[in-house]
């Protein structure tokens, strides 16, 4: 079942039968049947059309917004914010695709040869919660352009908005039979992935929910792009700009309720810094984010996706203090209706706690003390993910030596990490696999053809 509830109230507000095994099917043939029909349209024509989709998208801001405050509870500025880096990655490969997907000579020996660039037909896109606008916009926008045909399976909690999307793509001009959205089943999705018809699978989820894809995917000789969880670490070498540096770090942390996998849920102090900035990062913490309405513009602290989500968290912060860690700032379930934590700060976290090895999909920041740069990093390496990481230095050409040496997918420099459309996104370890946005998104699912002349 599908359902919308809103996270601030707990009120059932829609519920959408998941589709039948015959309608899934159904929309597996409609992908297959209109992929020769789109991949033989110019690529000039369906980077027109994606053009066109993010005009909408900003057109339509305030009311995909709207939606994502219902559904998941996340802050309305924050969805307008989101819906705008949506419309920035559909203009990105609505300008650049032609270019990306121009044909390129190759020098060999011997004679002539160029690379050509083809879609590779019907995909699967299984995608999340947490940002449920931009998430189907990475997988979505630079397939489109390729030529790739689209069967999209949204989140069972924010079926509005995979509707909401699917028409502003239809209004865009995408063919009905080039993107389809699908009220699928999570049972549903292993046979999804051994029909034929489908050539590969995206998915943006939790870690276990990736290695069951990847797992059918590879029994079916599917190809496979996951975005799984993440431990992002974030080291503060030295500052110049104290209240600066924890006012972004915090804001890092805190953003869409602290349910991001790319969040830095791991900050690194160096030294004497170290007490200082706990403690202004416990106060900045505890004072700035008050929960309220997310719908309400002036509000900091909305409420987590669901109450499931928020017991969990908060269960995990009770551990961590069970086990020795010290609660710097709030740690509790907030009463009343709604799925409401405190935001948190927890310090003395060590190896021997769950806490310290587990993704914290919350309002939760972990501080840790480093006496010296390669400390830092044995610290922020010391984790099974490897998403993304950011180092803060007054000293550019440290960070960046101190981030050649972080394992993760992609290193931000005196930034909080994020996304940008012309920067490739995507993780190792067990951060998952593949890149999303940037040239490189493009070529997940791509025919490199070389043809010999």
């Amino acid at each position: 079942m599908y359902s919308v509830t809103n996270p601030a109230t707990g009120e059932l507000v829609d519920e959408i039968p998941n589709a039948a095994d015959e309608e899934v099917r159904a929309a597996i043939e409609r992908v297959h049947r209109g992929f020769a029909a789109w991949r033989s349209r110019p690529v000039a024509d369906r980077a027109a059309v994606v053009l066109r989709a993010a005009e909408l998208f900003a057109e339509r801001a305030d009311e995909l917004a709207a939606i994502m405050t219902l559904e998941m509870g996340k802050r309305i500025n924050e969805g307008r914010g989101e819906v705008a880096v949506v419309a920035d990655i559909f203009r990105y490969y609505g300008e650049r695709g032609p270019d990306l997907l121009a044909d390129e000579p190759l020098a060999i020996r011997g004679g002539e040869a160029v690379l050509t660039k083809e879609p590779i037909g019907p995909l699967l896109g299984v995608m999340p919660w947490n940002f449920p606008c931009y998430q189907v916009a990475r997988f979505v926008a630079p397939n489109l352009v390729l030529g790739n045909t689209i069967l999209l399976k949204h989140a069972s909690i924010c079926p509005r908005s995979a509707v909401a999307i699917e028409s502003v793509l239809r209004d865009a001009g995408v063919p009905s039979d080039a993107y389809v959205n699908v009220f699928a089943s999570s049972r549903q999705v292993p046979w999804m992935l051994a029909d034929p018809r489908l050539a590969g699978v995206s998915l943006t989820g939790s870690e276990q929910a990736g290695i069951s894809v990847a797992a059918e995917a590879g029994r079916n000789l599917k190809k496979c792009v996951l975005e799984l969880g993440g431990s992002d670490p974030l080291i503060v070498l030295d500052t110049d700009d104290l209240d600066e540096t924890v006012k972004i770090t915090a804001t890092a942390r805190m953003r869409n309720c602290g349910q991001s996998c790319n969040a830095p849920k791991r900050i690194i102090v160096l030294g004497e810094l170290y007490e200082e900035f706990a403690d202004r990062f416990a106060k900045r913490v505890a004072e700035y984010y008050v929960p309220g309405n997310p719908a309400d513009p002036s509000t900091t602290l909305p409420p987590l996706a669901s109450t499931a989500a928020a017991d969990e968290v908060a269960a995990q912060v009770e551990a961590a203090v069970r086990e020795g860690a010290t609660l710097r700032a709030g740690g509790h379930r907030i009463p009343g209706p709604g799925a409401y934590l405190e935001a948190t700060v927890l310090t003395d976290v060590t190896p021997k706690m769950a806490a310290y090895h587990e993704e914290i999909f919350g309002p939760v920041a972990l501080l840790f003390r480093a006496e010296t740069e390669a400390e830092a990093l044995s610290l922020a390496n010391d984790t099974p993910f490897g998403l993304g990481a950011s180092v803060f230095a007054t000293d550019r050409t440290r960070a960046a030596r101190v981030a050649r040496g972080i394992e993760a997918g992609m290193v931000y420099v005196n930034k909080s990490g994020g996304s940008e459309a012309d920067l490739p996104f995507g993780g190792i370890k067990r951060s998952g696999m593949g890149r999303e946005l940037g040239p490189l998104g493009i070529e997940e699912f791509m025919n490199k053809k070389p043809i010999r002349l």
